[in-house]
């Protein structure tokens, strides 16, 4: 006889454990199976901004994770040459400060902070497989232990939180109705940090097509990381070590940043890391994190989004369990709410992460905005999400920011129209797929139930049809 439960979460790590811990809260039985055990690393560029330590409040995790030791970035910045934007952060639901804070410690606090709250999280046990009823409803998993133990567990709802290689999704079939290929490959390294009067500051400096970043996190340390265009990335594999100090010395500020500074452990590489949405949810099942919308890591959104998202289905589906027409009425509207959030951040990661050279325009719009008072705290606002990317990048200030560019002697006026001609196809582009946006994902939800002949719900048709 298979163990019974009412929600089976694959993956215990930022989504998973959010996951868990909304139901658990809300009175579930809930049992989560993760292949990895805590405390355990998992690539990630774990940059916090103030909304990731509200999700975490939210959880009622924060203080298990402040007990980390990570120091508390009260200021922020993004310099060019020339230029620097650094400011303080505006209020996020009651936070004003961001962080870095190490995944082993970070996911072992979200593990514990579930187990606390009911959860049952079992670590080396991976699904292998899918239950499913005569309609093709998903009703729970097969698993093998590490051990070589396997068991089945069925439920009412199962809860793919396992990431970009989700087996979740493999095995239901669901397929990716947006996705943008990397043009920035990402490498990073620790170092135990030499510089106590710098620990409050989070910087990104942007020189020539080079992109890097130092965050200072727990343990002493801090992150040092690279996202060079990937046209670089032969240089990575052929010697990792000697195109990581080539790219720490193109960038004057970021190698004075770590001047003294000790590396710690090796380079740790990503080359191929593609942004998409995928269909996330379904009869009896759901997607959120990495396992359901990836945006590039450039603007560092991927594990609040993960435990807001991830809370957020908890919340909004754990009434309707024992409903399977209300539960999946429920998972339609988790998803259309999470891309609707979701959808503006990704198009401006999208952009960010281009292997774009500074623009004059980008140069001009850093200036404006060094120049002002608050000008660092709108743009951090943007990553903070207490502002959309169209709120601060306005037409009015691009027309002001343009001119402005070709007033400037040094600018070149011929590559300056190109680049203003580049940035209006851009724009276009971009309302285009916004406009799409639904069309593309109902159709995508059609697709794959009839790819894998399961019958049509009748509540999550006339939700997308609606939502279209």
């Amino acid at each position: 006889m298979p163990e019974r439960a009412d929600v089976v979460i694959v993956g215990s790590r930022c989504a998973g454990s959010a996951t868990a811990i909304a139901f658990a809260q809300r009175g579930r039985d809930v049992i989560a199976l993760d292949g990895a055990s805590f405390p355990s690393d998992t690539l990630s560029t774990h940059l916090f901004f103030p909304h990731h330590w509200a999700e975490l409040e939210f959880l009622g995790a924060r203080e298990r994770v402040l007990q980390l030791g990570a120091p508390l970035h009260t200021r922020a910045g993004l310099a060019a040459p020339g230029v620097d934007v650094i400011g303080t952060f505006d209020t996020g639901a009651g936070q004003t400060a961001g962080s870095c804070v190490r995944r082993p410690g970070l996911d072992l606090a979200l593990v514990e902070t579930a187990r606390a709250a009911g959860a049952d999280i079992r670590e080396r046990t991976r699904v292998t497989d899918l239950l499913r009823d005569a309609t093709g409803r998903v009703t729970g998993v097969r698993y093998r232990g590490r051990d070589g133990s396997e068991g089945t567990i069925a439920a009412k709802l199962v809860v793919g939180a396992d990431g970009r290689r989700s087996t979740v999704a493999r095995l239901v079939g669901t397929t990716e109705h947006h996705r943008w290929e990397n043009q920035r490959m990402m490498a990073y390294a620790y170092y135990q940090d030499c510089r106590d009067d710098l620990r409050n500051l989070a910087m990104q400096w942007r020189y020539g097509d080079d992109l890097v970043t130092v965050f200072p996190c727990d343990g002493g340390q801090l992150v040092a990381l690279l996202m060079p265009p990937r046209a670089r990335s032969d240089e990575f594999r052929t010697d990792p070590e000697a195109a990581f100090r080539a790219a720490v010395g193109r960038v004057p500020p970021f190698s004075e940043r770590l001047r003294g500074c000790t590396r710690v452990g090796k380079i740790r590489i990503s080359y191929s890391h593609p942004s998409y949405f995928r269909h996330s949810q379904g009869p009896g099942w759901a997607l959120p994190g990495d396992a359901g919308h990836f945006k590039d890591p450039v603007t560092a959104q991927g594990i609040r989004d993960a435990l807001r998202f991830g809370r957020l289905l908890g919340e909004t589906s754990a009434a309707h369990l024992d409903d399977p027409v209300a539960l999946d009425a429920a998972l339609v509207a988790w998803e259309q709410d999470r891309d609707r959030q979701c959808l503006p951040m990704y198009q401006w990661a999208n952009l960010l992460g281009r292997d774009d050279a500074v623009s004059p325009i980008e140069d001009a719009a850093y200036r404006w905005l060094s120049a002002r008072p608050d000008g660092a705290t709108q743009l951090l606002d943007v990553f903070s999400r207490n502002r959309s990317p169209t709120a601060v990048f306005t037409a009015g200030r691009l027309i002001r920011w343009t001119m402005a560019a070709a007033r400037d002697p040094a600018v070149d006026g011929a590559h300056l129209w190109r680049t203003v001609g580049r940035d209006l196809r851009r724009e276009a582009g971009r309302m285009i797929e916004a406009g799409l946006f639904a069309r593309r994902r109902a159709a995508s939800a059609r697709r794959m139930r009839a790819e894998n002949g399961l019958s049509t719900d009748a509540a999550a048709t006339r939700c997308e049809t609606q939502s279209a």
